[in-house]
């Protein structure tokens, strides 16, 4: 367990993050695509093509809305103060906001952020907020807020109540309920066997998702899959059942991930409607559990539905 006697959460609080810089080109587009599934049932998949082929004579390839997901990786090295122990990090939840649709190739600049930071004891809650701009326009495509749980970094507060620091209303952040009645619509995907290994592609190349020995000790039979693939199959189910295969209708993106996913399991997405917010629950069908939960909020609604 690290020692968090004499660290100052204000250090962390003033820290002034350096910008990052994330290049990406069609064919990082179109890996991403393929790893979270696009296609995968389907080589011709009217709805999906798009993501990793210009079809019809479309000059471009469209860009899947999760893959915003990938601008904010490795924004949590180096913070001052504050020890932990990388293998006891777990990903709790990702919160994504969408400005404009992304391009097929960009250079993207972020500006990082602490958005929270919490005492829970045993464990600290770091919340890291990135929004992402297009360099060559100076556009803002997108915000991402990350919440990680940080097992054995908890315990530094200096008073009898828990010390606890958002940027942000959290009186905004809606709770998520699933609904007791049947969902509004279900999609049912597999993942392959080999789809950590594809996904790790995307730049997230932790051996917990590829290495047996690592997964063994962190306690899982074997590899896992990245919760960021399994966001990516819920969210590409909703556009496609929910939005007619329109990525751009896409608005936010609210997950909680619940539970480890096996590289082979079979994803089911129930999908609730309220308004124009998507309620969502990912099971597995293997063993009946649920690991990924949230809202996926839209500009508007197809008629078709």
């Amino acid at each position: 367990m690290a020692d968090t006697s004499e660290f100052d959460p204000d250090l962390i609080r003033s820290y002034k993050f350096p910008e990052t810089t994330y290049t990406y080109t069609e064919r990082d587009v179109v890996l991403y695509a393929l790893g979270v599934g696009a296609c995968a049932r389907d080589a011709l998949d009217v709805d999906e093509l798009k993501y990793v082929y210009h079809e019809g004579g479309q000059q471009f390839v469209q860009v899947l809305p999760t893959f915003a997901a990938l601008f904010s990786n490795g924004n949590l090295i180096n913070l001052p103060g504050l020890q932990f122990d990388p293998r006891l990090l777990l990903h709790g939840q990702q919160y994504i906001e969408l400005h404009k649709p992304f391009p097929s190739s960009a250079c993207i600049y972020n500006k990082v952020s602490l958005a929270g930071l919490h005492d829970k004891g045993k464990a600290a809650i770091l919340e890291i907020e990135t929004k992402s701009y297009e360099k060559e326009s100076g556009e803002l495509l997108c915000m991402n807020r990350m919440t990680v749980f940080l097992r054995g970094a908890g315990g530094f507060s200096k008073s009898s109540e828990p010390y606890s620091y958002s940027n942000y209303s959290t009186d905004k952040v809606s709770a998520v309920k699933i609904p007791k009645s049947q969902p509004f619509t279900v999609f049912e995907d597999c993942t392959q066997p080999s789809q950590a290994l594809l996904y790790r592609l995307a730049g997230d190349y932790n051996p917990l998702h590829s290495d047996p020995m690592v997964a063994k000790i962190a306690g899982f039979s074997r590899p896992i899959l990245h919760g960021l693939c399994t966001l990516g199959f819920a969210v590409r189910a909703i556009i496609k059942c929910l939005c007619r295969g329109d990525p751009n209708l896409i608005k936010n993106i609210s997950a909680r991930f619940l539970l480890h996913v096996y590289p082979g399991e079979t994803l089911i997405t129930e999908m609730w409607l309220e308004g124009l917010r998507v309620i969502y629950q990912v099971m597995v069908k293997e063993r009946n559990r649920a690991v990924l939960s949230g809202y996926v909020d839209v500009h508007r609604l197809t008629s078709a539905l």
